[in-house]
């Protein structure tokens, strides 16, 4: 751990924990939200609900500030990318897996977006360059990817290699996104957030509209309690929680919701929707976290070193 991310862990303690903890929490209630809810609804009309819901809390929150939520300059370009790869791609990719994937296998398979970004980042940035201790993490993270995948993963899935292909996809999507945040000249991360839900919700209901209608929405009233809950707790909140962990810790410590969130969604899975951990679940997922923890640590030794 660098001196930096040292203090602020020791200033903040206690309720930095908890925030961690609760926000990884929510976030892991969102893929089981997700699979409840796919019964009902297509996937795009899960994601355009999700994506208006979160966008308009987080507007309203902003609003409530004084701040202006409208995109300036360059945020038009920003939030249309971040809410075609943070939001259509994967949310409508993660609706669709999980009709016939565990949550827990797509959580598991999502978390390897760490090391797609490592992999990312060494294509693109001279300055991180996979050596040493870096390479050997993403090398072990993908070998747990490789277990997720494998041939035993395929035919546990009733939908054969959609699932897990669709949420390795998914994975991607969000490195891409994240990669992307990098080259953002001064990134302001919850007008970020902001962007990144309304431009992956309005898009999606004005694509649903003008292809299916209102009636891919007709389940809408009797589902009021649980989209409240997707859009509330399993979106909004926990991307403002997320940004408060990230303002007084920094994005060090926040990318422990990386290790945190596929914890939470296997442990919710078996006992709200009792789904199965198998040895191949638990043997993969720990390979792919203990990849991403390698690679965290290289990172920490050598922002430390400079």
């Amino acid at each position: 751990m660098s001196p930096a991310a040292d203090t602020a862990a020791s200033r903040a303690g206690a309720p930095l924990l908890g925030l961690l903890l609760l926000c990884s929490f929510l976030w892991g209630t969102g893929y089981l939200l997700t699979k409840v809810l796919a019964v009902e609804f297509a996937p795009m009309p899960l994601t355009a609900i999700r994506g208006v819901m979160g966008g308009g809390l987080l507007a309203l929150w902003l609003l409530a500030r004084g701040q202006n939520i409208l995109p300036r300059g360059r945020e038009w370009r920003d939030w249309l990318v971040l809410g075609i790869f943070q939001g259509i791609i994967p949310n409508t990719l993660t609706a669709y897996a999980l009709a016939d994937t565990t949550a827990g296998l797509a959580v598991l398979i999502a978390a390897s977006s760490p090391l797609m970004v490592a992999v990312l980042a060494h294509l693109l940035f001279p300055d991180q360059r996979l050596t040493g201790r870096r390479a050997g993490g993403v090398l072990v993270g993908f070998a747990g990817m490789a277990i997720l995948l494998g041939p035993a993963a395929f035919a546990d899935s009733p939908g054969g290699l959609f699932g897990p292909l669709a949420m390795a996809v998914t994975a991607a999507s969000y490195a891409i996104g994240v990669i992307y945040v990098r080259g953002i000249p001064a990134p302001q991360p919850v007008r970020l957030a902001l962007g990144q839900q309304l431009f992956s919700g309005l898009p999606s209901l004005a694509i649903v509209l003008a292809v299916t209608g209102p009636s891919a929405f007709a389940a809408v009233p009797a589902h009021a309690a649980e989209l409240a809950a997707f859009g509330i707790f399993a979106t909004a909140v926990p991307i403002a929680l997320y940004m408060q962990i990230l303002r007084i810790a920094g994005p060090t410590l926040g990318s422990m919701n990386a290790y945190l969130t596929p914890v939470w969604t296997l442990l919710l899975g078996l006992v709200v929707l009792h789904e199965p951990a198998g040895p191949r679940e638990i043997l993969g997922g720990l390979v792919v976290l203990g990849g991403i923890a390698i690679v965290s640590s290289a990172n920490r030794r050598r922002r430390a070193a400079a």
